[in-house]
């Protein structure tokens, strides 16, 4: 289980009509949000994965330390939640060091796992994450095309953990493989879209044979957050699709699967 800790202005979908500039006059409801979340992992047993955004780290201390009080795993979403295709690699290395730091100083964790804004991890940042002390990512979703998802060499959908150079591993978003086809099948949007019976289908059929890894965002499960005008439609339907009902159904898969760790199930793996 991973939950992605931005709030809704943050949005690659809003970005034609929420500047960054305009970030720090929005209403803040991530932690309010997440800390939802956190009382719903609780009543289940379960474990998370938070990917905590520098940005929101900054504002929000209390609700980080929340996080790692309660047992959960806190890991780098970056600072300024910026695709990697925005920096160069030496602004991507301030970026993700900015946030390690900050994270690692509020949870007393090491802050070891690392995930790309909008999944867009590419070939160079890999040994900048090896440099900064990172052991894994967990970017990548290889599915079909998308608009901004990035891919690593070497890393295709068969894959669930794949080591990469210097010992970091990649940790895949999960897809349901049918035929050449790998259809997106790890949270978000897509999670909000399909049926839930049939979703729940589907990660049982990729769980009995592999390890399974699920996505979500605190705003997903906000039916209340602004509304957005003048969003181009195909970004308009993937914000705000099957939002109403996202809470209802993270309960549901939250109670029909055991969840742990990004860093608990890279561990397992490579030790087995």
């Amino acid at each position: 289980m991973s939950i992605d800790v931005e709030d809704w202005f943050h949005v690659e979908n809003l970005k034609s009509s929420v500047s960054r500039e305009s970030w720090p006059t929005r209403e803040l409801r991530v932690e309010a949000n997440t800390d939802r979340m956190l009382a719903m992992l609780a009543e289940h047993g379960a474990r998370s994965t938070f990917f905590v955004l520098g940005w929101v780290a900054k504002r929000c201390p209390d609700l980080v330390r929340r996080i790692a009080n309660a047992g959960h795993e806190v890991a780098s979403h970056g600072y300024g939640h910026h695709l990697l295709g925005e920096l160069t690699r030496n602004s991507f290395r301030e970026d993700v060091a900015r946030s390690k730091g900050i994270l690692e100083d509020l949870s007393g964790q090491a802050v070891v796992g690392y995930r790309a804004p909008s999944f867009s991890i590419t070939d160079w940042a890999i040994p900048v994450l090896r440099e900064l002390g990172f052991r894994y990512d967990s970017s990548v979703f290889p599915t079909v095309a998308h608009d901004r998802y990035g891919k690593l060499g070497g890393v295709t959908a068969e894959h669930s953990v794949a080591e990469l150079e210097g010992g970091l591993h990649e940790v895949c978003i999960s897809c349901l493989t049918i035929g050449s086809v790998a259809l997106p099948w790890g949270g978000g949007g897509y999670f909000r879209l399909l049926p839930y019976a049939a979703f729940r289908r589907g990660v049982a059929r990729i769980a009995s044979g592999r390890p399974y890894v699920f996505y979500l965002h605190p705003w997903e499960i906000d039916p209340g957050q602004p509304r957005v005008r003048d969003l181009p439609a195909l970004h308009r339907l993937r914000h705000y699709i099957g939002i109403t009902r996202a809470q209802d159904r993270w309960d549901s898969l939250l109670a029909d699967f055991r969840w742990t760790t990004v860093g608990d199930l890279l561990a397992r793996e490579v030790a087995r």
